[in-house]
């Protein structure tokens, strides 16, 4: 077993943080942007950007859709947000504009898209539930990213329904997620109840048991995690108490020699070798 020490600043970092009107942003930019599509001035984290433009390859969809709006500053959701409240009113702006602070731009784990065509809304983009943006919306969970604010849910998650804005959590989490029709406030919920070392949700995909469990480390300084060096891992704070812990194990324990070649083993390279058995 190995053992990893996680600081109490570490719950604010990660894939899966939750971000909204209960729980801010008070991290920095990540330390990784990159170009999304072909939009050079619009950047994201660099594995979901990488995890996007793979989608975007499997289904040619940059020739038909563009990225909008990605990573933003506090400054610039500020902007936005006095903008919209100017020009469509307090109201209109609560329902489609998170309040400075408080937006998933601001992670870099967030991307805006759009229907190609002449005119754009920034605020609003087109991205219809029909031909080329359906066919990504269909994909997107396979890639690690999720329709965030879907409608009806619009209680939860205190955002009006956007079929435009998707969000990257990594590739289990968003199937989950999709295959339970969740938010990602609900999903920080359905985790809860499978605590590390005790009851972790177990799904399937390819030749690994995939464990994710919730660990938690509220009003505490340090915490240490024991965990099995031999299987790949990621680990990502929430946002708020505690730590989403990821355990890519083979579904024969015993193979130890492949889950040491694999221990870094990320969701790129895993989408990487799905890929290409979808191509064979």
């Amino acid at each position: 077993m190995k053992k990893i020490l996680l600081s109490h600043s570490r719950i604010y970092s990660g894939s899966l943080i939750l971000v909204n009107s209960k729980y801010s942003f008070s991290q920095h930019a990540p330390d990784v942007l990159t170009s999304v599509g072909r939009q050079k001035d619009i950047l994201m984290e660099r594995q979901a950007a990488v995890l996007l433009d793979k989608l975007m390859s499997e289904i040619n969809g940059w020739d038909f859709i563009v990225p909008v709006s990605g990573y933003r500053p506090f400054e610039e959701q500020q902007k936005i947000w006095d903008d919209t409240v100017k020009t469509d009113g307090i109201e209109f702006a609560r329902k489609y504009v998170a309040y400075p602070g408080h937006s998933e731009h601001q992670t870099g784990l967030a991307i805006d898209l759009g229907l190609k065509q002449e005119k754009i809304d920034f605020i609003c983009p087109e991205f219809p539930y029909h031909g080329i943006c359906q066919k990504f919306r269909e994909l997107a969970a396979d890639y690690g990213f999720i329709e965030r604010y879907p409608s009806e849910k619009e209680a939860v998650t205190g955002i009006g329904h956007e079929p435009w804005h998707f969000r990257y959590v990594g590739v289990p989490h968003a199937k989950i997620i999709k295959q339970n029709a969740l938010t990602l406030e609900e999903y920080m919920d359905f985790i809860k109840v499978h605590t590390y070392n005790a009851n972790p949700y177990i799904i399937s995909i390819g030749n690994r048991r995939v464990h994710i469990s919730y660990l938690n480390a509220d009003n505490i300084s340090r915490t240490i995690l024991n965990i099995n060096e031999n299987c790949p891992y990621s680990i990502s704070g929430n946002n708020s108490d505690g730590f989403i812990i990821t355990e890519w194990r083979q579904l024969h324990e015993n193979q130890t020699d492949t889950d040491n070649r694999l221990r870094a083993r990320t969701d790129e390279e895993y989408l990487t070798d799905s890929h290409k058995k979808r191509r064979a």
